[in-house]
């Protein structure tokens, strides 16, 4: 009888022979020296000696010999009768050979391709600018730069893990990887490049993701290619993962300027009414048992529902409009950030529960603007976004312009988001006046109704191709077909302001 190993090395020469390929058995080596298979050798070698089921004892030749006479021979598997006397031999039930599972065969690597690996692994650390693909959240394989390293604590000489910038996304999801999501067959080293010319990058990035939301709307700074490497290099990596807000944890999206001390503070905790941030839950714990506020500390301007909005003095509530600009550069890549808030106005809007009323988004204008900006950086949270609340806030801007018998503008120059949202807000607003106005109007008519300044008016209805040129002067074409067709393509309006549910008076130097 055939012992197990035996029966294995056949099996193993069987495939070697019919593949043409050497199988690895390295790991099922380690599973045939076990007790169990063991017990199943010592058995088979009992069989070779002891009749165990009555039938005799067998010879050299491997030949059982029973009590009458009958022979039976075992050639690989094969049985053979012979007889005497005119009976078969019945042979005895074959032993059952476990399964090995786990068993990973493999094709040898060719020699180019180990050479390959090794130069691939030779490159570890990889250096900050190599290009590599890399595994993102959708299980998939996408490009990246690598933009920063940093060594893992207690590991070994090659453990780094690395600050990626994914070349077809924002730079909102940057984030750092471990090793193990690089795949390194793919490196592409440029070590000797310098930051990338960004400029056209962020448009074609802002394209592709601009389905994310469009109501963020982006504060930033007029930068020339210069400033904007500048810019990028400085806040190359967030030095902020995520944020706890009340009831939401948020992942950050770009650097702010935290004091140096939160520098290595993977998350913070902020108070969701007073916006000051811990670096430890017990922290915040304990702030929350001491904290009075149960709404921002400003007055109250508006209400409706569910909804308020609360206007904050930056000038009488200094630390929580500091704190609130930190917040806020979380989440606006070009945004400048004003340690001197006495010169501005923060109005904040919240939804209102019976714990308190908790901030959704904001923006921020000027006391006194020479070029008649009413607002200078508006923001929604990522948890609250695509809910129609930065809709309402840039109308909620126009109200206290009409409020103040003032035209406004935001603050200029506005990223493309931005320019996106105000564009879908204007057309909103002036093709509705249009359908309902059946006379003549003109630009500064329509201007002074919706407190629009002028040249938005006059921008917003030449894209739309509105603007005709008939008999020596320009003319507003209002064909009430074109109109419902802009109107259907630039979607709804979002929430509405109540507007007699606003009280305010304009602000006055006291």
């Amino acid at each position: 009888m055939l012992g197990f190993r035996d029966l294995y090395t056949s099996i193993c020469e069987h495939l070697q022979r019919a593949s043409g390929r050497l199988p690895i058995i390295a790991a099922a080596t380690s599973l045939i020296n076990t007790p169990e298979i063991a017990a199943v050798e010592k058995e088979n070698k009992a069989r070779n000696s002891v009749d165990k089921m009555g039938m005799g004892a067998a010879d050299e030749s491997g030949r059982f010999s029973t009590s009458n006479g009958q022979f039976m021979n075992m050639n690989n598997g094969v049985v053979k009768e012979e007889w005497k006397g005119g009976v078969p031999v019945v042979p005895p039930a074959p032993t059952t050979v476990p399964v090995i599972t786990n068993v990973k065969v493999e094709a040898p690597s060719s020699p180019d391709h180990d050479m390959a690996r090794k130069r691939k692994l030779g490159f570890l650390p990889l250096e900050v600018g190599t290009r590599v693909l890399c595994k993102w959240r959708d299980g998939k394989f996408h490009p990246v730069k690598i933009i920063e390293r940093r060594k893992l604590p207690n590991g070994a000489t090659n453990d780094y893990e690395y600050y990626v910038h994914y070349t077809e996304f924002n730079r909102r999801l940057d984030e750092w990887v471990k090793l193990d999501q690089l795949e390194l067959d793919s490196v592409e080293t440029d070590a000797d490049e310098k930051v990338d010319d960004k400029a056209g990058s962020l448009k074609m990035t802002r394209h592709q993701k601009r389905k994310i939301d469009e109501t963020h709307v982006e504060g930033n700074e007029e930068l020339d290619a210069a400033s904007l490497r500048e810019h990028e290099e400085f806040t190359k990596v967030k030095n902020i993962t995520k944020i706890e807000l009340g009831r939401y944890e948020i992942e950050t999206w770009y650097f702010s300027p935290f004091p140096s001390e939160y520098n290595n503070c993977e998350k913070l905790y902020f108070c969701e009414f007073c916006l000051n941030f811990m670096k430890r839950k017990e922290q915040l714990q304990r702030h929350m048992r001491k904290c009075d506020l149960k709404h921002p500390p400003g007055d109250e301007i508006y209400r409706s529902g569910t909804l308020s909005m609360f206007e904050v003095d930056g000038k009488k509530n200094k630390v929580y409009a500091q704190n609130l600009c930190y917040l806020a550069k979380l989440f606006l890549d070009h945004k400048t950030l004003y340690y001197d808030v006495d010169l501005f106005l923060f109005y904040i809007l919240c939804e209102c529960d019976d714990r308190g009323c908790h901030m959704v988004g904001y923006f921020s204008k000027e006391k006194h603007s020479e070029e008649s900006y009413n607002l200078a950086c508006i923001l929604t949270l990522p948890p609250y976004q695509r809910k129609g609340y930065g809709k309402f806030l840039i109308s909620f801007s126009y109200e206290l312009s009409k409020k103040e018998g003032k035209v406004g503008t935001p603050e200029r120059p506005l990223s493309d988001l931005g320019l996106l949202s105000y564009r879908g807000y204007w057309t909103r607003v002036l093709l509705d006046i249009l359908k309902k106005h059946k006379s003549n109007i003109s630009i500064k008519e329509l201007s002074d109704m919706t407190a629009i300044k002028a040249d938005d008016v006059l921008s917003t209805l030449q894209g739309l191709d509105l603007i005709q040129y008939r008999k020596g002067q320009h003319a507003i074409c209002a064909d009430p077909k074109v109109l419902d067709r802009h109107l259907k393509a630039v979607g709804r309006g979002g929430l509405e302001v109540d507007v007699c549910k606003l009280i305010w008076t304009p602000y006055k130097e006291q």
